[in-house]
């Protein structure tokens, strides 16, 4: 699939207004088949176009009341895949990317308190062989998060 159409923009559409919304509710809503939707659907997740259907949890409301970004220096960067091996086994860490620039890898992390977060950054993170530094920035809240607009 190389481009989306409109049918697959308009159910997409409906799935973000409520992912768990049934698919003969999409196809009453947007006057298709209940087939088509599925249809449409099944190729949007094969193609790797919505990459799972799940629910997006509010860190905040259960006990998460720290989040960080952290920058992550590597002593080699051919280590990279060993070391996001590593960081994968660390549950508060929620986002991982490659990042031009003075680091080699950007980190989402999440912590309950000031003290997790200590020890998430000094106990763990620090102690993954390969890795020479980290520098975080504390976030103080999401302004907004959102899909790209279709």
């Amino acid at each position: 699939m190389d481009i989306l159409d409109d049918f697959d923009i308009n159910i997409i559409k409906e799935l973000e207004k409520d992912g768990r919304m049934a698919f003969s509710a999409i196809a009453t809503n947007l006057k298709i088949s209940n087939t088509m939707v599925h249809q449409r659907i099944n190729r949007l997740l094969e193609n790797g176009i919505i990459t799972g259907i799940k629910p997006t949890l509010d860190e905040k409301k259960i006990g998460y009341d720290w989040g960080a970004f952290t920058g992550i220096t590597l002593k080699k960067d051919h280590d990279s895949a060993r070391v996001i091996e590593e960081l994968k086994k660390i549950p508060e860490i929620t986002e991982c990317y490659f990042i031009t620039g003075s680091y080699t890898l950007y980190i989402k992390m999440i912590a309950k308190d000031h003290e997790h977060m200590r020890k998430l950054l000094y106990e763990q993170i620090d102690n993954i062989p390969g890795i020479a530094k980290t520098d975080s920035l504390i976030e103080l809240g999401c302004a907004f998060k959102r899909n790209v607009s279709l």
